[in-house]
């Protein structure tokens, strides 16, 4: 039978011829050892099993501890990672447009260039067109005034061989 704070303190010893009864008291007394005994055993079985626990709980909470921090860890990575991916693609995306730029501008450059080239050359044909026409004419008058040579040159060699006739 376990003793109650309520047992002890309710507990009344038989009165002797000198005091209490002292095999009663002796008795009473080793009861409340042999529990007092048991009480601290379990009191320190479970201060054991509380550290223990403590212990456990304490390294769960480091294992939580180091999960959590890997996990922000890996977040922050992730996040670094795509802010990098983001950054290198405003690069690629800034060189391709000056890269589309210089591209254009060279193209429009050229485009000039060519017109530039049209121009010039129908200048040019046209030069020559007047000097081929200049040429042409020459040669025409040239070969008029050969043809009106030639006519009078057979006409004076007609005229001569009138006079030459007997």
């Amino acid at each position: 039978m376990e003793l109650t704070p309520w047992d002890i303190e309710e507990k009344k010893f038989r009165k002797c011829f000198r005091g209490l009864d002292e095999r009663e008291v002796k008795a009473f007394m080793a009861k409340l050892s042999t529990q007092v005994a048991e009480l601290l055993a379990e009191n320190e079985k479970l201060r054991v099993e509380l550290r223990e626990k403590d212990a456990k709980l304490k390294e769960y909470k480091e294992r939580e501890n180091l999960l959590r921090n890997t996990l922000i860890s890996a977040q922050k990575s992730a996040e670094q990672i795509r802010a990098n991916a983001e950054k290198e693609a405003q690069v690629i995306i800034a060189e391709a447009e000056l890269e589309a730029e210089r591209i254009l501008n060279k193209t429009q450059h050229r485009l000039a260039q060519i017109h530039e080239d049209i121009i010039e050359l129908k200048r040019q044909r046209t030069q020559l067109e007047v000097r081929l026409r200049s040429t042409i004419e020459s040669h025409l008058k040239m070969l008029d005034l050969e043809k009106k040579e030639s006519i009078e040159s057979d006409d004076l060699e007609e005229k001569i061989k009138f006079l030459r006739q007997p």
